[in-house]
């Protein structure tokens, strides 16, 4: 990756540390940071795991791991029709990853790789950039286990970028800019880490 990239993990990290994130557009694959109005989070204090997923989980015998097969988390993510994971999004992220900034969730079945999710974490934040499954609920069972290490780790901010029908399934909420920049800013002052 060239040091011209509008991706280097010093602007990253700056990026997010003050409420953007990177995206191309779809027809020019020029890069763009964006911090929408309202912001889409997952309040991980009070996240409330369906009856379903539940039961999936006592039914299905999936393995969870974390940071064993980032690029891969992300080259399964980009792999959907009008993805915005590029190959230069995945060197930069994937760069991240080395330094500790970002980190994944992957969920196995009978040692396949079937599900998972990934993103950015500093301090007492995860900034949660995109999730894939191929069995049913795995994308689920890996959000229900990044949950579950934040409240160990004592983080406190689980951003989610927008709102979409899915994520509200999972509990996710819309916030203010104004409100998210005050919790973004008490997540980054934390002394917690992923």
């Amino acid at each position: 990756m060239s040091n011209r990239s509008p991706l280097s993990p010093q602007l990253l990290v700056y990026a997010y540390s003050n409420g953007y994130f990177p995206m191309p557009d779809h027809g020019t694959g020029q890069i763009g940071w964006f911090r929408p109005d309202p912001r889409a989070i997952i309040p991980i204090n009070d996240f409330h795991t369906s009856r379903s997923l539940r039961r999936t989980m006592s039914r299905i015998p999936f393995h969870v791991t974390f940071d064993q097969n980032f690029a891969e988390i992300m080259k399964a993510c980009a792999n959907r029709e009008g993805t915005w994971i590029n190959a230069e999004f995945i060197g930069a992220y994937c760069e991240l990853h080395r330094r500790g900034y970002a980190h994944s969730i992957e969920v196995w079945l009978e040692n396949e790789l079937v599900g998972g999710l990934y993103g950015v974490s500093l301090s007492g934040g995860f900034f949660a950039e995109s999730m894939y499954h191929k069995a049913t609920d795995a994308s689920k069972v890996a959000l229900f286990h990044l949950i579950k290490h934040m409240q160990k780790q004592s983080m406190a901010l689980l951003e989610v970028q927008f709102l979409t029908p899915h994520l509200k399934t999972l509990g996710a909420i819309e916030i203010s800019d104004e409100k998210y920049i005050l919790m973004l800013q008490d997540a980054m002052a934390s002394s917690a880490r992923f």
